[in-house]
This record gives C-alpha cells, sequence and structure tokens, in this order.
C-alpha cells in the first residue's frame, strides 16, 4: 500500500523509448486536434474546469453542493455562498485557468516520479465531485474518471502511469487554450468572464486577459518539462 502513495521513479530514470514518450505527447495532441476525439474526450477538460471552481470555492469558505455535466460537454459546478466578494470572485475566475494549472502540474508530478501521489489525489476529489453530482450522465461521467484513475493508481505500472499522465497534461494544457478560445468567441451573457465583469469593476477584457496569462504561464511551465524529457 505504501507503494501506492509515495513517489516512484523520475520518468527520464524509467528507461523508456524515445517512441514511448513521443507517443504520449502525440496522443495529448491529437486529443485536443482531432475534433471525433475533441468531441469524446474534452469532457476531461469540462471537469477539471468545473472541480476548479468548486475547490477553489471550499477553500474561499463556501459549500460546494453540486455537480453537472452536460453531454454538449458543458457544466455547472454549484457552490453557496455570498453573491459577491472576494470568495465569489475567486469561485468564478479558477474555472478556466484550472485545466492548464493542473495539465502543467501533471506534467511535473509525471516528469518527477510523483505519479503515485497525485493519482489518488486525482481519485479522492473525482470521489469528491461524484458525490455531488446532480444528473444520471454527470454520475456516469465521474464513475468513468473515478474507475480508470483509481485502476491505474492501484495497478498501472511506473511507466504506464508517468505515460498516461504526460498525455493527460498535455491534453489539459492544450484543451483549456480550446475552451478559452471558445469562450472568447461566445457572447454569452453566462460566462465566467462575463459574469466576473457583473460583479467587479473590471470589464470583460481584463479578466479574459488573466485567463490568458496564466494559460501561458502554465504552458510555458509544462514546455520547458516537456523539453527536458525529449532532450534527455
Amino acid at each position: 500500500m505504501v507503494e501506492r502513495v509515495r513517489p516512484g521513479s523520475a520518468l527520464a530514470e524509467l528507461g523508456l523509448p524515445d517512441a514511448a514518450v513521443w507517443g504520449a505527447l502525440g496522443a495529448g495532441v491529437l486529443a485536443v486536434a482531432v475534433p471525433p476525439l475533441w468531441r469524446l474526450l474534452r469532457v476531461v477538460v469540462t471537469v477539471v474546469h468545473e472541480l476548479g471552481h468548486a475547490v477553489v470555492g471550499v477553500l474561499a469558505g463556501r459549500s460546494f453542493t453540486g455537480l453537472v455535466l452536460r453531454p454538449d460537454m458543458s457544466g455547472h459546478a454549484v457552490t453557496v455562498g455570498r453573491s459577491r466578494g472576494p470568495g465569489r470572485v475567486a469561485t468564478t475566475w479558477a474555472g478556466y485557468p484550472a485545466p492548464a494549472l493542473v495539465g502543467a502540474g501533471v506534467v511535473a508530478a509525471a516528469a518527477a516520479g510523483w505519479a503515485p501521489p497525485v493519482l489518488l489525489t486525482t481519485v479522492l476529489l473525482l470521489a469528491g465531485g461524484l458525490l455531488r453530482a446532480r444528473s444520471a450522465y454527470t454520475v456516469l461521467v465521474m464513475l468513468v474518471a473515478v474507475g480508470g484513475t483509481g485502476w491505474l493508481w492501484w495497478a498501472g505500472s511506473d511507466r504506464l502511469q508517468g505515460l498516461v499522465l504526460l498525455a493527460v497534461g498535455v491534453m489539459l494544457v492544450l484543451g483549456a487554450w480550446r475552451h478559452l478560445a471558445a469562450v472568447v468567441r461566445s457572447p454569452d451573457a453566462g460566462s465566467d468572464p462575463a459574469v466576473l465583469a457583473r460583479i467587479t469593476p473590471l470589464p470583460r477584457v481584463v479578466w479574459t486577459a488573466s485567463f490568458v496569462l496564466v494559460l501561458a504561464a502554465a504552458a510555458w511551465l509544462a514546455g520547458d518539462r516537456v523539453w527536458e524529457l525529449v532532450v534527455r
């Protein structure tokens, strides 16, 4: 059991062939770049987006009471608290940066050999989301996510864990940009930047710019770790 929690060997120390590393990186890119794959897998980015709202909301003193995912890959995390104020702002802001920040962290964790504790933490967070699921589709998605991540944590080899996390991390970072591009093009008054503009004095463009800065920083961090892997 202890071996399933403590860090393992760094990805570069596992003796992986270059083809395996490039294959994992390619899988992460293709998941976002190929439309049929993106339609199937973008729910992963949505889950991280919504759990980003939920986790920051809880840290800000709000109550996480519900999670809704929809077949069109949109979603909604329900947190209860003050309608305005720093907690509401932080909770609303957290969604779009979450996939990029988590993706960069996952890439770094895979490279450093921290896959086991990261996977266990992910299982616990996903289980928390499952307990707050408010629709049959949400339950189905979260059961698959908990089951797949749990199996990888418990039964996956160090090599498999590292490669899967590398691919998922790349997909999350790139997927965060696709999600942000979609909201920039959307006039939806219920989008996160639009809501932030309503509850603060700052306009929507400022909040969108803040997302861009965070995503760029996350992409740089992930790219730096990937570069170290491919030029080792």
